[in-house]
């Protein structure tokens, strides 16, 4: 009888030890330069109540979250009236207390304010873990996927976005990937806004121009006056969602377009400030003001940037900004903090497509001994255990099956080197040693090997 294939949900994947492999080289490459800017590692649960999560992203975002009903009976506090009436906002509450978290930021903001009397301000954080979207699965955007953010809270020093972006390009370079750095600021978009009469609809005209790279300036223009923006202020729109030339080209720009506005000239002059450190410091990305960058998440105030890998047509690959506001709605106002996220899997994918990996990124282990039978693998286990206190990851073939088998499997596990113990070996107290790359063998003592394997 034939039963169903097990499957798992769209927009999650499984990971092979190979993958996993390479995936854990570009994590442990962000983690090392955390660890080198000075940010120090925290968790958080998968879950939080959907308390901490609601209201945090904008209404586009709450749609995304997924709720976890509620333990046992989850149907005992609705009635058949408000089942069958099937308000979905009205139900929710009900039947479901937790979601699982949308980013680590906003999980982060509750935890500043849990844990405030714990914290030194400012206070660098980073966290490595996953996070869920009920997303529309498609190539580069997941359901299921790791962010890698490192944020700084209480201190408002654009230093802060300096450093950042030396993170960033310090990142990219280890793992090989050119990389454009685009910058925005919120407070110059909120100036637009009031520019061109319509401050209320500062989200509705954000959440459209941060579309332009996915649907085009011409859809976009239709977005705007479908959500109740007049065809006056798309137009004067277009300039701003067109511009090109220099990084001060476009500041002194928008310089002289948001004369009027006290927010919208702030937030050039915070632009300035951050280009002008990261230009002094020098970096070799591409840094680029793009002011059509609005980024869709409602609690940035500041600057705010996205990073597209060069060589590879895929989504943005870190995203940040500054957040005056977040730990306001958890008790604690007046909070700044500004922090970027890594997308890994994003970065796994461009990884994968440009074939950046080093060489040793899949070796499972150094050195491979080939099973001959019982008292030759004694023999061989004692050697790996020699290797392995040396820091020298090493195997001993378990069965002792034909040498064809086991050298192939060597070959397919990529294992640079394969040792022979045999009876003249275990005579003289010497191993033959293969060097896979090349097919030269040659012997070494324990000690000479770890020596040469360290």
């Amino acid at each position: 009888m034939a039963t169903n294939k097990p499957s798992i949900p769209k927009g999650t994947r499984d990971f092979t030890a190979v993958e996993m492999s390479r995936r854990n080289y570009i994590f442990d490459t962000i983690k090392r330069q955390f660890r080198l800017f000075g940010y120090k590692q925290i968790e958080t649960p998968a879950m939080e109540n959907l308390s901490t999560l609601m209201g945090k992203y904008g209404d586009e975002g709450d749609k995304l979250l997924f709720k976890i009903l509620n333990s046992g009976d989850w149907l005992k506090d609705v009635s058949d009236e408000e089942l069958l009436g099937r308000n979905v906002v009205k139900l929710t509450p009900k039947v479901a207390e937790k979601g699982l978290r949308y980013d680590l930021t906003v999980p982060f903001a509750r935890f500043v304010v849990q844990h405030r009397n714990d914290l030194q301000m400012p206070f660098k954080r980073y966290q490595i873990q996953p996070v869920w979207r009920a997303d529309r699965p498609q190539k580069g955007r997941y359901r299921e996927f790791y962010q890698c953010d490192a944020d700084v809270v209480g201190s408002e020093s654009l230093n802060n976005e300096i450093e950042l972006v030396q993170l960033i390009d310090a990142v990219f370079c280890d793992l090989g990937i050119n990389i454009t750095v685009k910058l925005n600021n919120r407070k110059i978009l909120a100036g637009i806004a009031e520019t061109v009469g319509h401050a209320d609809k500062l989200v509705d005209i954000t959440v459209a121009i941060d579309k332009i790279d996915k649907i085009g300036l011409d859809n976009v223009n239709t977005e705007l006056l479908e959500n109740g923006i007049s065809a006056e202020a798309v137009e004067k729109l277009q300039p701003v969602l067109t511009m090109t030339g220099s990084n001060a080209e476009k500041l002194d720009l928008m310089a002289n377009m948001l004369r009027e506005s006290e927010t919208g000239i702030k937030g050039v002059a915070e632009m300035r400030e951050v280009i002008e450190g990261i230009e002094d410091l020098g970096h070799k990305c591409t840094v680029e003001v793009d002011l059509s960058l609005a980024r869709g998440l409602n609690y940035y105030t500041g600057t705010i940037l996205e990073v597209k890998a060069n060589d590879v047509q895929m989504g943005s690959i870190t995203g940040g900004g500054r957040y005056d506001n977040l730990t306001g709605v958890f008790g604690m106002p007046g909070l700044s903090g500004v922090g970027i996220s890594f997308g890994a899997d994003r970065i796994y994918d461009v990884m994968n497509q440009l074939n950046l990996y080093p060489k040793e990124t899949e070796e499972s282990i150094k050195i491979l001994f080939i099973n001959f039978g019982d008292k030759e693998a004694r023999q061989a286990m004692k050697y790996v255990k020699e290797l392995r206190a040396n820091g020298v990851p090493s195997q001993v073939y378990p069965d002792s099956v034909k040498m064809k088998k086991q050298m192939s499997i060597a070959d397919a596990d990529k294992v640079p080197y394969v040792a022979f113990v045999g009876e003249q070996e275990m005579a003289d107290g010497n191993i033959m040693v293969k060097d896979m790359a090349t097919g030269e063998q040659q012997k070494y003592t324990v000690a000479e090997l770890i020596e040469k394997l360290k």
